[in-house]
């Protein structure tokens, strides 16, 4: 167990010391905290978590070490990590090397033995904010140059951080099964796990690099188009709302979640706004509002989308009736848009929930339905009646 000292320092000035984890050096991010009592390897390998220092409120992490199976991506992405217990020993079958290897191997700077409560309820008064850990020969350096140099640091509002995470050539996962059709993904971010889950319905998957044109898109004559999971400030991204407008005008089906969620919202011409600490863990409760249930589910974002939480509204951008089909039912929320007179609906959440919970792996059967019905409608009452 190191015991090398290490600081994390917050922009208004708030320090915790504690012990050097991962490797040495210093990193910059904006603080956030994810509260998933599992899942740790999920979350580091999320694309979504770019240009962010995730810190975990479960005390004790590293306990099941790391594999290659639960990877999300080839790559750990935070910026930077915050435990309070890394764990002294790997015990779990499935593990073929401990945390504290995969963190030094992707130079991911960390620190352990800090009141990770602590940090959590301030961040919760005083929402997310930039931060930096200092670590090795970074540690010496003074209070006030420490907090000078996590100041100069980026915001996350107005980053567009797709084209650091985004696949750089187009690539396919095959249908699973019988194939049903193909659906043109757009990489903000995506996930390993949701590209098998649409394979595993019959589409072949054609993933594709964010800086695609949308007449790149329907020359492919996808069956529907997806868009990921992603970080960064959906109201940078007007270049990828520009292309979801236009394959919607073209008639192509469309289902989005998370990032794909805000710029759906977009897309439709309604706002987003940043959240003051965001939504991270997979113990978000949500509001299905097509059927009635409530979903326990998978969830990391720092923006939401500013439409209407009651009725029917209609799209400024001119795509019809729209309504918002989830909930958070921790704030009030939107975590869900449908459209009722075009193929289309998208969720804040992530469905596929790698390190669970399955609550809401019914949206890819949703989703599945609507390509082949050629109608929302049909799909939401064909999944509401086998739920029943």
């Amino acid at each position: 167990m190191a015991t090398e000292p290490a600081v994390f320092v917050l922009e208004d000035g708030t320090r915790y010391t504690g012990r050097a984890y991962g490797a040495r050096g210093r990193t910059f991010g904006e603080a956030v905290f994810a509260t998933g009592m599992t899942g740790y390897q999920e979350t580091l390998t999320d694309p979504s978590y770019a240009g962010q220092i995730v810190m975990m409120t479960a005390p004790h992490i590293g306990n099941t070490g790391t594999n290659d199976e639960d990877l999300e991506s080839s790559r750990i992405w935070v910026s930077g990590f915050v435990v309070r217990d890394p764990s002294r020993i790997v015990s779990n079958f499935r593990a073929t090397r401990s945390l504290d290897d995969d963190l030094v191997r992707d130079e991911v700077v960390g620190i352990s033995g800090i009141d990770t409560r602590a940090v959590t309820r301030h961040i919760r008064s005083a929402g997310a904010m930039r931060a930096g850990i200092f670590s090795g020969p970074d540690f010496e350096l003074s209070p006030d140059a420490q907090l000078k140099l996590v100041r100069e640091g980026a915001e996350m509002a107005g980053q567009n951080l797709s084209s650091r995470v985004s696949t750089a050539e187009r690539y396919t996962v095959p249908a699973v099964g019988e194939r049903i059709g193909s659906v043109a993904v757009l990489d903000l971010g995506v996930k390993k796990s949701t590209l098998n889950y649409l394979a595993d319905r019959g589409f072949d998957v054609e993933v594709l690099p964010e800086s695609i044109s949308s007449a790149e898109v329907l020359a492919l004559e996808p069956s529907a188009l997806f868009y990921s999971n992603g970080p960064g400030d959906p109201e940078a991204s007007e270049g990828h709302v520009q292309v979801l407008r236009d394959v919607l005008r073209a008639g192509v089906p469309y289902f989005g979640i998370c990032f794909g969620n805000q710029l759906l919202g977009r897309a439709l011409g309604f706002g987003t706004y940043k959240l003051p600490f965001g939504h991270r863990g997979i113990n978000q409760p949500v509001l299905d509002r097509t059927t009635g249930r409530v979903e326990i589910t998978s969830q990391n974002h720092g923006f939401a989308v500013d439409a209407p939480r009651e009725g029917v509204t209609d799209s400024p951008e001119g795509f019809g009736r729209v309504e918002v089909s989830h909930i958070s039912l921790n704030d009030d929320v939107v975590e869900g848009i449908r459209c009722l007179d075009i193929n289309a609906f998208s969720v804040q959440y992530h469905p596929e929930a790698a390190a669970g919970p399955h609550d809401s792996m019914y949206l890819f059967d949703r989703f599945r339905e609507m390509v082949l019905t050629g109608s929302l409608d049909t799909a939401n009452a064909e999944i509401s009646k086998e739920g029943n």
